[in-house]
């Protein structure tokens, strides 16, 4: 037999091995946190990206990826503008530091919990992805169109935030129905109509006042027919997410009322804004607060799908088990 080798302690190689065991093996209060600060983290991400765009800061710093030709950080000289665009870079660091950690915490149980493992590794790569797409909208001069696609790339984050989330609360997938084939359909339908939203309110803001910066070019698409645009598969979701709160009352089905009676707040929240922001000739802190209600509402739409197919106890009440204690979250 082969003799083992002793670890010395305070090595390198012991401290690894006791972070190693520090790690998580099954989803505990660590795991919960670390996902729900990534959920927040995207969310909060397209704030201050918006708030860039809504103060003429888009091109505070004026290349990429130095802040200047010279400086990766800004300069006193580049005043106000400067320290809301490179802020909103700085962001990007810590949405990475999330990152990291939850993929470590999920690294142990990647046999185990193979999803979790994939979304934490997914959403890590997808960051510094969006940084670069970042990168070249500063690069192409604030291009609507890539500006576009930088928030389209925000909502699908956000998603995969927001389903990695429901995965640590609710356990893996199960391939069982909690209702009937067809809600599963009405939930999609209502998916799409969301996820059309979305993109025409991204055209609409592209042919809008608010371009990031005084010098940036717009979409040239007529701003008031977009807007109609934009409105009508907002009424279609809001009337599908009406349908799916009476069916799951009808059918007791608890997880999917509660995430449907959500996303109907947030549907409602989002039009009230949207019709305000439109009549007042869009003030900037209404069309901040539209572009993040955008995301939330990308995020209870993800709960309202993925609640049609729960664990067999409803998913009432799961286990978060801690070192020292199981509690009910």
């Amino acid at each position: 037999m082969k003799p083992q080798k002793s670890v010395t302690p305070g090595s390198p190689r012991s401290v690894v091995a006791r972070a190693w065991r520090w790690l998580p093996t099954t989803v505990d209060r660590r795991v919960l946190i670390a996902a729900r600060l990534s959920l927040i983290g995207q969310v909060l991400i397209v704030g201050t990206g918006g708030a860039v765009r809504l103060t003429g800061s888009g091109l505070g710093c004026p290349t990429w990826p130095r802040c200047t030709a010279e400086s990766f950080i800004n300069t006193p000289e580049m005043g106000i503008h400067g320290v809301i665009e490179f802020g909103n870079r700085l962001l990007t660091f810590a949405l990475i530091a999330i990152a990291l950690v939850m993929f470590f915490f999920v690294i142990r149980m990647r046999k185990q919990r193979p999803d979790l493992f994939r979304l934490a590794l997914v959403i890590g790569l997808g960051i510094p992805f969006q940084g670069v797409i970042g990168g070249i909208t500063v690069l192409t001069n604030l291009n609507p169109y890539v500006v576009g696609l930088h928030f389209v790339l925000s909502t699908v984050l956000v998603v995969l935030a927001a389903i990695l989330l429901y995965r640590v609360r609710s356990g893996p997938k199960t391939s069982a129905l909690t209702t009937p084939r067809w809600v599963l359909s009405v939930a999609r339908l209502t998916a799409v109509l969301v996820a059309i939203t979305i993109v025409v309110g991204i055209l609409t803001t592209g042919s809008g006042p608010h371009a990031g910066d005084g010098g940036a070019a717009r979409n040239d698409l007529d701003p008031e027919l977009l807007q109609h645009l934009h409105s009508y598969p907002a009424y279609g979701a809001l009337a599908l997410t009406i349908a799916l709160i009476l069916i799951a009352r009808r059918l007791r089905v608890s997880r999917l009322l509660r995430y449907s009676m959500a996303l109907l707040a947030v549907e409602v929240a989002q039009i009230v804004v949207g019709v305000t922001q439109a009549r007042l000739g869009l003030p900037e802190i209404l069309v901040g607060i539209h572009m993040v209600l955008a995301c939330v509402l990308a995020a209870a739409m993800t709960g309202v799908v993925l609640s049609i197919r729960e664990r067999h106890d409803d998913g009432a009440r799961i286990i978060v088990r801690d070192e020292a204690q199981s509690t009910l979250v």
